[in-house]
């Protein structure tokens, strides 16, 4: 009977925790994944590498587009409504407007951040407001003017120009780039004719500090989370050069068209990379 006791209590116990572990499975939150979210992302942009005028001894500016309709580009567009952890990198930049931690100025006149403007200036300017003639389904099918207005889409912002500046640094002895600005470019069909209409820059060193707190998708591995942020950095993206500072100040589409854009495109992306091999060519 002293044998029997011990076993009947440690049964009863081993029960009880049973019991216990499947109410809590039960009354548990589920979980939409191998493991809990990890909440709010609180990181710091990487610090930028100390920099002195005295140590550039050269320099050029170039500007980007980065087209969201490649496939490589896509993370930058989806998803087209935020998804908890995963938003569009333009829905990033329209809560950062309108909680004041980006600031964007005018693209009217100049690349340059000198007017800064509101969301609420940037919607206005995209309502559009066309005059079109359209014919009546019933009789007498006469003709009637009307106009059709269009709010502002956000699901149509398509690019984004970058303007950036590429450097050699002597002390390091290497050929380094940093972003400057970012501009977000809306697409428009207009009469079957694709139209691009840029919105305004924002200070990319201002706007780090929310890109490194927002994910974007990595569409090779789930478990390894990366920032809009990091991405940039490691300039994990597809684009072309539309521009190179010039005593015309003229982008390439005023004097090639065509597969001679893409060329000249190429020759200047190749004449940074092929400056820094020559240096060092003896």
């Amino acid at each position: 009977m002293k044998k029997i006791l011990p076993i009947i209590i440690t049964i009863g116990i081993m029960l009880g925790i049973g019991s216990t572990c499947k109410s809590q499975i039960i009354n548990k939150t589920p979980v939409d994944g191998l493991y809990e979210g990890l909440g709010t992302i609180d990181l710091r942009p990487t610090p930028m590498p100390s920099l002195r005028r005295a140590d550039i001894m050269w320099q050029k500016r170039i500007w980007r587009v980065i087209d969201f309709r490649e496939k490589m580009n896509q993370s930058f567009y989806f998803p087209m409504a935020p998804q908890g952890e995963w938003k569009s990198f333009f829905q990033i930049i329209i809560d950062g407007l309108k909680e004041g931690e980006v600031t964007a100025y005018d693209i009217s006149a100049t690349d340059e951040f000198l007017v800064p403007i509101t969301f609420n200036e940037i919607s206005a300017r995209q309502t559009d407001s066309i005059h079109r003639v359209l014919s009546r389904p019933y009789p007498p099918y006469n003709d009637y003017d009307t106009v059709i207005v269009t709010s502002f889409d956000p699901t149509r912002v398509m690019q984004l120009r970058i303007k950036e500046d590429w450097y050699f640094d002597k002390k390091r002895s290497q050929l380094m780039v940093r972003i400057i600005g970012l501009c977000p470019v809306v697409i428009k069909d207009r009469d079957g004719e694709e139209i691009t209409e840029p919105l305004f820059w924002i200070y990319f060193p201002e706007a780090r500090n929310i890109l490194a707190k927002a994910l974007i998708f990595n569409r090779f591995n789930d478990a390894e989370r990366r920032t809009y942020d990091e991405v940039f950095w490691k300039r994990m993206f597809s684009s072309y050069i539309y521009k190179e500072s010039n005593v015309y100040d003229r982008r390439i589409s005023q004097y090639a068209e065509g597969i001679d854009a893409l060329f000249e495109s190429d020759r200047i992306k190749n004449a940074l990379f092929n400056f820094e091999h020559e240096l060092w060519e003896f």
